[in-house]
């Protein structure tokens, strides 16, 4: 008789003990499936552009930028300029101190026959704060760009007067050399606009606005502008009405807030120019007259934290900031504006709670605003920059790497560099290749 252990039926009662019960199996294939589903649901999520974007744009900036290791594709989502755009207007721009540059004003408005600056002092000057600053000095690159004159964006005009002029993208390191423009100005200032348009190329839009600083009297007060648009990639020469008898401040450079530029005018005005307004015109207001300052030596614009022109002056007794408003006038379409005060900083004060800052034996110097920082603003004392709060009245001393260059302070424009905090990609849009 066969060992009914050995039997197959035995084999198939010993076989369906050791299988898992149906309830405890399908429990567990359930589960593995339910997984899968979610994964594959999660994958078709970050497939969608629309999707992904959505979820990186509620993300902190620590958090959005480690994600362009994922793959090319991520890289090229999170580096794209409208993607940018989109983060900066909910969560703010992110920047930080690259360093000062520094234009010597003896040298750009050098006459016939003037002052020549020296072959081992370099044309363009870097005060670097950080390490990239201090790569960007031992490379040799700043050799290319002629003379500083301004930034916008995160992008650097600089050049040559009258006729080479580059901008220069420090993030992706490009240098793009402008056209020469068609008029020559004796003596100019100049504005330097960036547009926020959102290109789906990623091309950011700008334009560069020279004006001449000899008021024509004799031809019903009228200023020669030229404004290059790097849409059109031409110079246009047009003229503008001034309001009144002035002529704007030779080698100064305007501050743009919405598209309005702001320039220096001569005899303590302000004079503005808005190049949307139909009319070609351009009107000048006088400056406000403080009672620290009334002997004030350097001034400076700049935009407040809420959007509007802000104006400072120091001098021996100390410095006072001011704010411009401006109000629709009730009979015409133009503006009225009115001048009110909103810092006022003794010396005596600032060497009070800086007894060892040397601001008793120095005059302070401003140099310029910090973009929407209400409370604080660079100045200088001798050759060193500190970062002046106003309403706590301290001072902190900014450290910077010159590269052993001797600075003639008197003579030069000192001006901070904010750099753009943005990863930049090298690659082309992977949507429209093989490898993603």
């Amino acid at each position: 008789m066969p060992n009914a252990k050995n039997s197959p039926i035995a084999a198939a009662s010993t076989s369906s003990s050791n299988r898992p019960s149906g309830r405890g199996y399908n429990g567990r294939f359930s589960r593995y499936r339910g997984r899968k589903m979610v994964s594959d649901s999660i994958h078709s999520a970050l497939a969608c552009d629309d999707i992904l974007t959505e979820i990186l744009l509620r993300l902190p900036e620590k958090h959005v930028f480690k994600f362009i290791l994922v793959s090319k594709k991520w890289l090229y989502l999170i580096c794209d300029l409208p993607f940018r755009r989109c983060y900066e207007m909910q969560w703010g721009t992110h920047t930080r101190l690259f360093g000062f540059f520094v234009c010597n004003l003896l040298y750009i408005d050098r006459p016939q026959g003037g002052l020549r600056r020296p072959r081992y002092e370099p044309a363009l000057p870097l005060l670097s704060t950080c390490k990239e600053g201090d790569d960007l000095m031992s490379s040799g690159f700043l050799r290319k760009l002629g003379y500083f004159i301004d930034y916008s964006d995160g992008l650097v005009l600089c050049g040559r007067h009258p006729k080479n002029y580059y901008v220069w993208n420090s993030v992706t390191k490009y240098r793009c050399l402008l056209p020469q423009p068609r008029k020559h100005y004796k003596c100019l200032c100049i504005a330097f606009i960036t547009e926020n348009r959102g290109e789906a190329d990623g091309d950011m839009v700008y334009r560069i606005v020279r004006a001449s600083c000899e008021c024509k009297v004799d031809v019903i007060n009228t200023i020669s502008i030229e404004t290059f648009s790097s849409m059109t990639w031409t110079w246009k020469q047009s003229t503008l009405v001034c309001s009144s008898d002035f002529s704007l401040s030779p080698w100064t450079v305007g501050t743009v807030i919405d598209q309005v530029i702001y320039w220096f005018g001569t005899y303590r005005s302000l004079a503005i120019y808005d190049p949307g307004f139909r009319e070609r015109s351009i009107n000048s207001i006088k400056l406000p007259v403080g009672q620290l300052t009334y002997d004030y030596e350097d001034s400076i614009l700049g935009e407040s934290s809420d959007g509007l022109l802000q104006y400072g002056q120091s001098g021996k007794m100390g410095l006072e900031i001011w704010i411009l408003y401006k109000e629709q006038a009730t009979v015409t379409d133009r503006y009225e504006y009115r001048w009110t005060l909103r810092h006022r900083l003794s010396s005596k004060e600032m060497s009070k709670h800086n007894p060892n800052s040397g601001i008793r034996t120095k005059e302070p110097q401003v140099l310029s605003f910090i973009y929407r920082n209400p409370e604080s603003v660079f100045i200088r004392l001798g050759s060193n920059i500190y970062l002046c709060n106003i309403r706590s009245k301290t001072l902190a001393v900014i450290p910077y790497h010159c590269d052993g260059v001797s600075i003639p302070w008197d003579s030069c424009k000192v001006v901070p560099y904010f750099q753009k905090i943005w990863p930049y990609s090298p690659f082309p849009d992977p949507s429209n290749t093989f490898n993603n």
